[in-house]
């Protein structure tokens, strides 16, 4: 997993809108990349809908916001409707955005161990690198844990 100062990957993804988003989209900006499990799930969804709730406030802070999960664009499309989402969403099918950044891993739920989106917020400075790590998402509170610990 990437740490505070290291020089973040310049990520390369297609939105749930087809288009192609890369870390020089964000320059000289604040960049909340965050990572989820799973479209329309409860966490994710609280969390989704904390960033949307809190954008305003972020953006005041000079941030953007980008999600990344394994779902399809047409997955993202449908969540990101459902939910009114103001921030776009990488269909990183394929887990190379996810892998970079270190957020794929061993997971365990219910005495079941298996391999995963381990949920996690990056900030990205304006120079590219990583600003903070999020580990323990409050996912209800998203937002609030992004601008209390900047």
């Amino acid at each position: 997993m990437l740490n505070i100062g290291d020089k973040a990957p310049d990520f390369l993804g297609v939105d749930e809108e087809g288009r192609q988003l890369s870390l020089n989209d964000f320059s000289g900006k604040r960049l909340v990349l965050y990572f989820y499990p799973k479209d329309s799930t409860p966490g994710c969804t609280a969390e989704a809908c904390s960033l949307r709730d809190g954008m305003d406030e972020l953006v005041a802070a000079g941030y953007s916001v980008v999600g990344v999960s394994a779902d399809s664009v047409a997955s993202h499309q449908r969540f990101k409707g459902k939910q009114a989402l103001n921030f776009p969403l990488i269909a990183d099918t394929e887990k190379k955005l996810i892998e970079a950044y270190g957020a794929w891993g061993e997971k365990k739920m219910a005495g079941r161990t298996y391999m995963g989106i381990i949920r996690t917020t990056f900030v990205i400075a304006p120079d590219g690198t990583i600003e903070q790590v999020i580990k323990k998402v409050d996912t209800k509170n998203a937002a609030r844990q992004i601008l209390d610990n900047k």
